[in-house]
């Protein structure tokens, strides 16, 4: 199982990385978001998830799930939620102004020097 884990991050973060390094908006809103969930697996995946066991310590219990893991996560899931809508706003708003979706802004798709 840790190999599929570790394969599943490893995927998602070589696409991010990839679509990041594109030369369109689109591609690099979907890469931010591909890296957002490698990061979160990756945290998942940290925190030793343990099943049937409680996340609050009780005396009853014979041991806890550590919920820091789960938190950090689900913050980490709505923080780049909204980073998301607002990079694609300001994506949207770029195309809208500039009459293209090219990052450097250039339309003929050469790089700049």
């Amino acid at each position: 199982m840790e190999l599929l884990v570790a394969s599943a991050i490893a995927v998602l973060t070589a696409a991010g990385v990839y679509l990041v390094l594109r030369g369109r908006t689109f591609p690099v809103v979907l890469g931010l978001a591909f890296l957002s969930y490698a990061i979160n697996l990756f945290l998942f995946a940290m925190g030793r998830l343990v099943i049937d066991r409680p996340p609050i310590y009780d005396k009853a219990a014979e041991g806890y799930t550590d919920p820091l893991p789960q938190a950090l996560v689900l913050t980490a899931i709505v923080i780049a939620f909204g980073m998301t809508a607002f990079v694609v706003i300001l994506a949207l708003r770029t195309f809208l102004e500039t009459g293209t979706d090219q990052v450097d802004g250039r339309d003929d798709g050469e790089v700049q020097p």
